[in-house]
């Protein structure tokens, strides 16, 4: 049945196939890369730092900030990347 609506598409079945791997394994790559960036990301409680033995200095104040920033936008990027291959597979499947 599917065949039979991409031929009236004119859209030919490897085609269909090869777009859907590509959004399916597009989301799950971009779902790993947000699962390790929230995890790398540092936290912003402050109590647990004096079991660390972490000294307050502005070398380490500003490579927090940067990091943290790196890591926010890592994060805002792969989950903008992960809703487009999702919407895009919707529109595949939807249209096709």
């Amino acid at each position: 049945m599917l065949q039979n609506i991409l031929a009236a598409m004119n859209m030919p079945y490897g085609l269909y196939i090869a777009l859907s791997l590509v959004c399916v394994i597009g989301a799950a790559l971009c779902a790993l890369a947000l699962i390790v960036a929230v995890l790398i990301q540092p936290s912003n409680s402050n109590g647990i730092s004096a079991l660390g033995g972490n000294a307050d200095t502005f070398y380490n104040k500003s490579k927090g900030r940067s990091l943290a920033s790196t890591m926010k936008l890592v994060t805002y990027i792969c989950m903008g990347l992960m809703a487009l291959f999702m919407i895009g597979f919707y529109l595949l499947v939807l249209f096709a």
